[in-house]
């Protein structure tokens, strides 16, 4: 009888410390994804997308927390310090690549301070202007003519989209226009239906619907054409080479992410980005699906960084 009881414990205890029986112990409660940017901005379309499908099997509930400002980097700081195993976050290129070089006393450590759960999604950046400007190289005459009188938006000054723009202007002696930061993506284009602001890089699945109504113009993606929006031209086409920028969101948790935590996420993230449906559901809002594993998205922060680091000091940007 003692040496069944044993044999049972021991069972027990080899089952416990298996990958499987780790991975159905989480999650516990409900799931909060926290983003760093408002509703129906892109970040906040790629995190929705995920917590939809992760909600069909986790069998917990998956909620979307929207905490926009500084950008992104007060979202990403409430995920490296959260500590209730089921806090994680969505974020941007810049608060992983280049947000320790911008902000001298940001509160959290990128390379630290995370743990890397995958590379989601990537879109390439649409120059975009008001419909009333030209297309191609004449617009870049134009915005030369413009000089300080013209402005450029972006959703937060040392996001992507302010730092692709500075490497733009770099790239255009004469260039220079003003910076208008907004809190999101969707207030940019919002700035450019209002006339506020002449020029601003933005994700496909926000441009795209406002250049086929007539509202807007697409100049030109700040890299190779893509096929998430296949009729418009890369910027070299209109003499402008040198810029190349995508962005991308990824999924991070707090670097004390449990293990069954990660192997979970692991597991429904390799599932879930090989879906026709949803990689479809992305394409149609702009996004191209990734769901790599952490080691992708590391190399690629690894990658990104290097380029960064070299357009700032290059700039001079330096940020409080």
């Amino acid at each position: 009888m003692q040496r069944r009881h044993l044999g049972l414990l021991a069972l027990a205890n080899a089952l416990t410390a298996s990958p499987v029986f780790a991975q159905a112990t989480w999650p516990t409660k409900p799931v909060h994804i926290v983003v760093g940017f408002a509703g129906g901005s892109s970040p906040d379309i790629s995190a929705r997308a995920l917590a939809d499908a992760l909600a069909k099997t986790l069998g917990q509930p998956v909620i979307v927390d929207n905490k926009p400002g500084a950008s992104g980097n007060i979202a990403a700081d409430a995920v490296a310090k959260a500590t209730d195993d089921h806090t994680l976050g969505v974020v941007i290129n810049g608060n992983l690549t280049s947000a320790k070089m911008l902000y001298p006393q940001l509160p959290f450590d990128p390379a630290h301070d995370f743990s890397y759960l995958s590379l989601l999604t990537t879109a390439p950046l649409v120059l975009l202007a008001p419909a009333h400007l030209p297309g191609g190289k004449a617009f870049f005459d134009a915005a030369r003519q413009g000089g300080n009188r013209w402005n450029y938006g972006s959703p937060g000054t040392g996001t992507l989209a302010h730092l692709g723009m500075e490497w733009l202007v770099s790239q255009l002696p004469g260039m220079a226009p003003v910076h208008i930061p907004f809190q999101g993506n969707p207030q940019v284009v919002t700035g450019l239906l209002g006339g506020q602001i002449q020029m601003a890089l933005v994700p496909p699945g926000l441009a795209m619907p406002h250049v086929a109504s007539g509202k807007l113009r697409a100049i030109g993606l700040a890299g190779s054409r893509s096929a998430l929006v296949p009729d418009v031209p890369a910027l070299a086409e209109a003499g402008v080479r040198g810029v190349n920028l995508e962005v991308w969101t990824a999924l991070v948790g707090p670097a004390r992410l449990s293990h069954a935590a990660q192997a979970r996420l692991g597991t429904e993230i390799a599932r879930i980005y090989r879906d026709p449906e949803v990689r479809s559901k992305l394409f149609h809002q702009g996004w191209q699906a990734v769901g790599s594993a952490p080691e992708g998205l590391k190399s690629r922060v690894q990658e990104e960084m290097g380029r960064m680091r070299g357009l700032i000091a290059a700039r001079g940007i330096r940020l409080e």
